[in-house]
C-alpha cells in the first residue's frame, strides 16, 4: 500500500478494517484535492474556480435510506420513528463488511479533522472516501487540524466510511434501496454506500 501525505502512524486505516488499498492520500490540501478530482475526472472547474461534480440519481438527502443501529448502549436515548429508523446490528455488520470489501484495491482519500470549533468540546473524527471531491467536501465541512505534527497522532473518535460506488440489494440487504447511510452510535461509526450526494461546496 502506497501512502501519500501526512499519514497517521498511531491510527492507520487497518484499525478500521481497511486493508490492501492501492494508494492512500492522507490529509491532502484543498488545491491538491482539486487536482486529484480533475485528474480522476470526478468533476470540472467552472468559471472563477468552483469544482462541479455530478451526484448521479440522488440529488438530495434520502431520509428513507438513513438508519441508526438499534443496540443496547444507545437504543433508550433515541426517538425512534420515521426520522430515526432502526436497523439490527446484524444488518449493519453485513453492510459494513460489504463496504470494507469494496474499499480494497482502491485509491482512497483520508481527512483527519474535528467536528465542533470549541477545543473543549470538539470531537476528533476521520473521513475515508473513494473520491477526492467527497474528501474535499469533508475538508470544507469539518474543522481542519492545522498543526501538521498533530496529524500524525490524531486519534479519531468517530469514523465515516464512504463508498458511493457500492450498491446493495435493497430489502434483501435489510435496507430500502441500493443506497444507505447507517449510523452505529455504539461504535461511533457511519457507513455510507450507493449515493454520490454530498451537498454543495461553496468557494468564497
Amino acid at each position: 500500500m502506497e501512502e501519500q501525505g501526512r499519514a497517521n502512524r498511531e491510527h492507520p486505516l487497518s484499525v478500521h478494517g481497511i486493508r490492501n488499498a492501492t494508494t492512500v492520500w492522507w490529509n491532502q490540501s484543498t488545491p491538491a484535492l482539486y487536482e486529484h478530482a480533475v485528474r480522476r475526472e470526478e468533476g470540472f472547474l467552472a468559471h472563477l474556480g468552483p469544482l462541479v461534480a455530478v451526484t448521479g440519481q440522488y440529488t438530495g438527502r434520502a431520509p428513507n435510506d438513513r438508519f441508526i443501529v438499534k443496540e443496547p448502549s444507545t437504543e433508550g436515548q433515541i426517538w425512534w420513528g420515521k426520522v430515526n429508523r432502526p436497523i439490527e446490528p446484524e444488518v449493519y455488520d453485513t453492510l459494513r463488511a460489504r463496504v470494507l470489501s469494496y474499499l480494497q484495491r482502491r485509491e482512497l482519500f483520508v481527512q483527519d479533522c474535528f467536528s465542533g470549533a470549541d477545543p473543549d468540546h470538539r470531537v476528533p473524527l476521520r473521513v475515508v472516501n473513494e473520491n477526492a471531491w467527497h474528501n474535499l467536501f469533508a475538508r470544507n465541512m469539518f474543522i481542519q487540524v492545522h498543526d501538521q505534527e498533530a496529524l500524525s497522532t490524531h486519534c479519531p473518535e468517530y469514523t465515516i466510511l464512504h463508498a458511493p460506488g457500492l450498491t446493495v440489494e435493497g430489502e434483501a440487504s435489510g435496507v430500502n434501496s441500493e443506497a444507505f447511510v447507517a449510523v452505529h452510535l455504539g461504535r461511533k461509526e457511519v457507513i455510507i454506500g450507493g449515493t454520490q450526494y454530498a451537498g454543495e461546496i461553496k468557494k468564497y
